[in-house]
């Protein structure tokens, strides 16, 4: 039972991780009805960003808030230089800027840092505390802290503020926001920005459990697009349970099921049966079409 309650503790940790990196997901799908295949890859060069900052003597907790201004602002510039020129384009045009894109930013990381891998710190200890029986390391307690913090925050901001319903409603009904005053395309930019500042922190949350180098975030991008599809690919709230429970089912079935090497291969099976069983997810909304 104890072991049993560290795997659900601990996937519980993972998805959180897989949530922020999904929420970004569904913030850009939302935004222009796309999955950017790039953000797992701006994620890591934002980790690396704040890797670069530490080294070069920076606190942690002045370099962690420095690398998500700079994530932003990153997203905000990708959004007004790459993508809005083709926002129109068929979406398969976009499809493939997104993938140029993870493939530009993964080669300028490999440049700039180089491809050993690195640790990368945690300000959270790996000491464990005993709960019910089960040990539990403070690093997966931070972990699930830090993401639950994020989450609620993204909520506030898209539910409760006056720039997160000019936001959404961008996004939903771009031609009456414009009517209303809404400035669309400053909005969706704003998007792209908050969904690369979401991932940035999912970067740097995974970082210290596995080595920094720039095919980092390839694995943990499979796992947050299921949690995104298992949840429903334009809702938020579906994001973060979706990633909550694939990071457990994926921990409960890499420790008793099929083993470590083939965890990836549940995220993978978790994505066809959502497809084939329950195509809009858990939260997701079907499409209407009128005729």
């Amino acid at each position: 039972m104890q072991e049993f309650l560290q795997q659900v503790v601990s996937g519980i940790a993972s998805g959180g991780i897989f949530a922020s990196l999904a929420l970004a997901l569904v913030l850009i799908y939302n935004a222009m009805g796309l999955v950017n295949f790039a953000q797992g890859e701006m994620a890591m060069f934002a980790t690396f960003v704040a890797y670069a900052l530490i080294e070069n003597g920076m606190s942690y907790w002045i370099a962690l808030p420095l690398a998500l201004v700079l994530a932003f602002a990153g997203g905000v510039l990708i959004q007004r230089v790459v993508i809005r020129p083709v926002e129109r384009a068929p979406v398969l045009t976009l499809v493939i800027v997104t993938l140029g894109l993870a493939t530009l930013i993964n080669g300028l990381a490999g440049f700039v840092f180089g491809y050993i891998p690195r640790s990368f710190p945690s300000p959270f200890s790996v000491q464990t505390v005993s709960v019910l029986g089960a040990l539990i390391s403070f690093r997966d307690l931070g972990v699930i802290a830090v993401s639950a913090l994020v989450l609620v925050l993204i909520y506030l901001l898209l539910q409760r503020t006056t720039l997160g319903l000019a936001m959404r409603a961008a996004a939903h009904n771009p031609d009456a926001s414009r009517l209303l005053g809404v400035r669309v395309s400053w909005m969706l930019a704003l998007g792209w920005g908050l969904a690369s500042a979401v991932g940035a922190l999912s970067g740097i949350m995974v970082a210290p459990i596995l080595l920094l180098e720039p095919n980092m975030m390839q694995t943990i991008i499979i796992y947050a697009f299921a949690a995104a599809v298992l949840g429903g690919i334009e809702s938020p709230l579906g994001a973060v349970v979706g990633g909550l429970i694939v990071g457990i089912t994926v921990n409960l079935a890499g420790a008793y099921l099929v083993g470590g090497d083939l965890q990836l291969a549940v995220a993978f099976l978790i994505i066809v049966a959502v497809l084939v069983i329950k195509p809009n997810g858990l939260f997701g909304r079907p499409s209407v079409r009128r005729v």
